[in-house]
């Protein structure tokens, strides 16, 4: 009797494990090569703290919320501190730095020619590919997206939207996120509506065109929102107005709350073409929170930070350590939380070999891994990794001086920031207490590491000593096609 209650409990066990595992990974199958569409959703400037699913209790995110709840998350993902270096790190596979970017602005953002793109990789492997929002990688001709890898475009430009000064649309600092003008395709319009409907309006008429026509595709849908300006429809402002908060947070939340809806429209929309089967979506954001305080009520409070130091523009967790959640029905676990210390250079791996893409034999070193074998088993072994994190955003001339300014170096359980204090994030995800004085041998480990990629970087910086442009190149187009043709009126697609 002993024995058969001893094998039942075994065969329990067994039973109980076999259905765990299967919640964790549905499929078992290879995924490399296997094609699926792939959407990948981008908000700019949005924190780990905000969403209600991560805690924000003033914020409702139901959306994105319940496509966490299905998702495969995974939680030690890091980008850069600023935007325009994450996006340089997706599109290259390489850390911005080695591409050529070190800011935002003063022509730094401009991702070196020579990289081979993850759009063109796509491209070579039969992918249609579409960009719905910021671009931020160059608005000179040769850096514009629709030379770099993708086939339909709409774009504003500079590093948001009405930064005229640094390159956008001279008549976008009029009236800021609504009505805006754009880069589509070839031709600048003028469109209707508030930015981020248009671009995710966008973004699925181009989705539903690719699925009718059965083409694989990688949509990107990278928004100006919720950057300042906080700006945002009424409707969306009124209900923090209400509590008690000052006019930028209620603009920022609503912002935020805006993106979620759209979001479940373009996840109900999916649903409903019978896409899910076959796309992986993902959304993430680009780095660090901003206005991480306010008032409520006339006090000075601070905004949830999920318990994260510091936001944009830090070397501290705030300023890297974002969301990432993706889902891809049938295939990928639910409810699943991913903890190996990943990146933003591990997309184009990870995308590319999804495509079944082949490589060219002569292009950029890659300095990301693929998120495969992580993604087809969530326990697979994932070795430890040091990545590198500079803010960037030196005058000019300066850089020398900033080699230890607003810089970590990451690992799993460490990071070592400003090259002297030492927090286990691993305990304290708050860098709370600095323990570099009881760790002198890592210290001394990871400020060699350091050293090593600074100087590597040194021969890379193809963007540094370049004057400022006092006439920006989309200003100069806008101009020529206002005086030769016009500006026309861009006519949203039809999404039934």
């Amino acid at each position: 009797m002993d024995t058969l209650k001893t094998k039942m409990t075994r065969q329990t066990i067994i039973y109980l494990f076999a259905v765990f595992s299967l919640c964790c990974t549905v499929s078992a199958k290879p995924l490399a090569g296997s094609r699926p569409n792939i959407i990948l959703v981008m908000t700019d400037d949005q924190g780990m703290g905000d969403l209600s699913c991560m805690g924000n209790e003033v914020v409702r995110t139901p959306h994105i919320d319940a496509f966490f709840e299905k998702a495969t998350r995974l939680t030690e993902f890091h980008v850069s501190p600023t935007c325009a270096p994450t996006r340089a790190a997706m599109m290259s596979g390489r850390y911005p730095f080695n591409v050529g970017v070190t800011h935002t602005i003063l022509q730094r953002e401009r991702m070196a020619l020579e990289v081979t793109t993850l759009p063109q990789v796509l491209q070579s492997a039969g992918y249609a590919t579409g960009i719905f929002g910021k671009w931020h990688l160059g608005d000179e001709e040769a850096y514009l997206p629709g030379n770099r890898g993708f086939d339909k475009v709409l774009i504003h430009g500079s590093g948001g939207i009405g930064q005229v000064k640094l390159g956008d649309f001279p008549t976008n600092d009029e009236n800021r996120y609504f009505d805006p003008v754009l880069l589509h395709d070839d031709t600048i319009v003028k469109s209707k509506g508030y930015c981020t409907d248009i671009f995710f309006d966008a973004g699925m008429g181009w989705i539903k065109e690719q699925e009718e026509a059965g083409k694989p595709y990688f949509a990107y849908v990278s928004t100006n929102a919720p950057h300042a300006p906080l700006i945002v429809s009424e409707e969306y402002q009124k209900r923090f107005l209400d509590l008690g908060y000052d006019q930028g947070t209620a603009g920022r939340y609503g912002m935020i709350e805006n993106i979620d809806d759209n979001f479940g429209l373009l996840m109900n929309k999916l649903e409903e073409w019978e896409a899910l089967d076959n796309t992986v979506v993902i959304f993430m954001t680009d780095n660090g929170g901003t206005h991480l305080g306010g008032e409520l009520n006339g006090e000075r409070v601070k905004h949830f930070n999920a318990n994260l130091k510091s936001g944009k523009n830090s070397p501290n967790e705030g300023g890297n350590h974002v969301p990432f959640f993706v889902q891809w029905k049938g295939v990928l676990g639910e409810g699943v939380d991913i903890n190996a210390l990943t990146a933003h250079i591990d997309l184009f791996h990870t995308f590319s070999e999804l495509a079944g893409a082949e490589l060219p034999t002569e292009m950029q070193e890659l300095d990301g891994r693929s998120l495969l074998p992580l993604l087809e088993n969530p326990e697979a072994e994932w070795s430890d990794r040091e990545l590198f994190v500079h803010c960037g955003r030196w005058g000019p001339g300066k850089r020398d001086e900033f080699k230890y300014e607003k810089c970590a170096v990451r690992m799993q359980q460490w990071r070592f920031v400003n090259n002297k204090e030492l927090y286990d994030v691993a305990q304290d995800p708050g860098e709370t207490t600095d323990l570099a004085s009881d760790h002198p041998e890592v210290v001394e480990g990871l400020r060699k590491s350091y050293d090593q990629w600074w100087n590597s970087t040194y021969p890379l910086l193809v963007n540094e000593g370049l004057p400022r442009l006092k006439v920006h190149p989309l200003a100069v187009r806008y101009e020529k096609q206002l005086k030769e043709k016009g500006i026309p009126e861009w006519v949203p697609p039809v999404v039934e």
